[in-house]
């Protein structure tokens, strides 16, 4: 079993929080002696308080920048349609 002390700063993740949850892309924004402050992406993004010894089912990857910068420009681009959308 794995926990969000593990995860480093400024990296996105792909995880898995309990087996029967769908995969999540994370990033840790930031972190103090016990917590880490954690960017959920999915429709929106949520941000929360994890405790660092707060289970993680399975860490599935660790994107690379490439990886990262593909996904900010689809992730982007639909928020900027959705946001259209929502003018009509």
């Amino acid at each position: 079993m794995y926990s969000y002390a593990l995860l480093e700063t400024g990296c996105y993740y792909l995880i898995q929080e309990k087996e029967e949850l769908p995969i999540q892309l994370i990033q840790v924004t930031m972190e103090t002696d016990h917590c880490a402050f954690v960017s959920l992406y999915g429709r929106e993004e949520l941000l929360l308080w994890r405790k660092k010894t707060d289970p993680i089912f399975d860490i599935l990857e660790l994107l690379s920048d490439e990886a990262v910068k593909e996904w900010q420009a689809l992730y982007n681009k639909d928020a900027y349609n959705y946001e259209e959308e929502d003018d009509d």
